[in-house]
């Protein structure tokens, strides 16, 4: 029995897309600051999208954005303590309020990217 050949290896070395993300921010007085999120599980990670699209569809149209290359991304959050980064993520909740805040309605289900 032939074993079959491939081309490329089937599992690439690299771990994430090739070229610059499109990363939030938000804007300051002092130039930008990294928006840094919680993965499900609550562990600090930046964010980056492969397309600016994907971050309109996922954090809305008056996201303020950087492209950064993904190693520029960790060199960043790295001395933060952040150490994962999570790139095209499809679920995002809506931001919480103030502990004394209930809302009057219950919370939208999380926005989903199809991406």
């Amino acid at each position: 029995m032939a074993v079959p050949q491939y081309g490329e290896d089937p599992e690439p070395s690299e771990r994430f897309p090739a070229g610059p993300l499109y990363v939030p921010v938000r804007p300051g007085s002092s130039g930008c600051t990294l928006r840094l999120f919680r993965t499900p599980l609550g562990r600090r990670t930046a964010v980056g999208f492969t397309s600016e699209r994907g971050l309109v569809a996922t954090l809305g149209g008056h996201q303020a954005w950087i492209r950064l290359a993904e190693p520029a991304l960790r060199a960043l959050t790295g001395p933060l303590g952040v150490t994962t980064v999570t790139v095209d993520p499809r679920f995002t909740a809506p931001a919480a309020g103030p502990a004394g805040d209930a809302p009057a309605e219950p919370a939208p289900v999380p926005a989903h990217w199809a991406g």
